[in-house]
């Protein structure tokens, strides 16, 4: 995922790990969870909330975004 398309993202979209997997093989799905977070004064920084099963929850950010794809 580039850093544009984590800027567009939405509360409720669905993102799909690249490496971990579920026991059946697919991959992990992760929801955002909440709104995107962006600063003005560095715009090339990102903070997304995502939420992957009942009681993980993470940050995606600009370091992280290739872990990630839309599903």
């Amino acid at each position: 995922m580039r850093l544009e398309e984590a800027k567009r993202l939405r509360r409720g979209e669905v993102l799909h790990h690249r490496d971990h997997k579920n026991a059946d093989g697919t991959p992990q799905r992760w929801r955002v969870n909440g709104k995107v977070k962006t600063w003005k004064l560095s715009p090339e920084r990102v903070k997304v909330p995502v939420k992957c099963g009942l009681f993980y929850f993470d940050y995606l950010t600009e370091d992280n975004l290739h872990l990630l794809e839309r599903g």
